[in-house]
């Protein structure tokens, strides 16, 4: 009888894995531009539905438009939020669960502010902290209860090789990032018998709007869609394997 249930129980975790290859409910934060609207894309592309934010409400439609235009049969839905901003994230996180449970959460939002701790900006910490850090930390946590009452899902928090080794002129924003590789790491050791995954994504310089007119040339550094491939192929996998962490840099090297 104890053989048969476990059997059940088996083949029932492998159907919804099978139902979650089929579409997804996807949300990513940061999606108007960059590596979250390349992520975006290539959910799309692959038929799954997508609950989308970013700061900016003229480049978060600009986004969606371009995307409902190319993939019509997709559910493409979006609410602009600052999510530095805790009250916006409640209300983001609000919105997303009145319309799906998230097989998967995508926290790319996020901003660069360069700087050295002796001399930069008074409250820059505290707003690299809020953008980078407690954006992601608010948002998961608005969002575990439904996902682990499915007792699935896979959470994706996009760090940096900032999060591995200081490095000249990094600031407030490498403290940022080491502090959002450090959740990444506490959330998949808590989440694990969970059946919910944790992926630390690490990218090194990425060719985004932010490096336009910086005269670097953009074969010199990745695309943003090769990071959303290696996203995408981590979801790809079965219930018992798990992606911990992603780095990639450039085939030359950082910058």
């Amino acid at each position: 009888m104890l053989i048969d249930i476990e059997r059940k129980y088996n083949i029932a975790s492998y159907l919804y894995c099978i139902l979650l290859l089929i579409f997804m409910n996807i949300i990513i934060t940061g999606a108007s531009k960059g590596i979250g609207y390349a992520i975006a894309e290539i959910f799309a592309a692959n038929g799954h539905h997508l609950y989308l934010t970013s700061k900016t409400e003229s480049a978060l439609q600009k986004a969606v438009s371009t995307l409902q235009h190319q993939y019509p049969s997709v559910v493409i839905d979006s609410f602009p939020a600052d999510l530095s901003v805790k009250s916006e994230v409640s209300d983001f996180s609000k919105w997303c669960l009145e319309r799906t449970t998230p097989d998967i959460l995508i926290n790319n939002a996020g901003n660069f502010v360069p700087g050295r701790l002796q001399d930069e900006a008074d409250g820059q910490l505290e707003q690299q902290l809020n953008t980078n850090l407690f954006s992601a930390y608010h948002l998961t946590r608005a969002l575990l209860p439904s996902m682990l009452a499915t007792g699935a899902g896979h959470i994706f928090n996009i760090c940096s090789i900032a999060s591995l080794n200081a490095y000249e002129n990094g600031g407030s924003y490498s403290i940022s990032k080491f502090a959002l590789l450090g959740f990444s790491k506490n959330l998949r050791l808590e989440l694990k018998d969970s059946g919910i995954k944790v992926t630390a994504v690490c990218p090194g310089a990425v060719f985004t709007n932010s490096w336009a007119g910086s005269g670097v040339d953009p074969k010199r550094i990745m695309e943003a869609n090769d990071i959303a491939k290696m996203i995408y192929t981590a979801t790809q996998l079965s219930p018992q394997a798990v992606v911990e962490d992603i780095v990639m840099r450039p085939q030359l090297g950082d910058l």
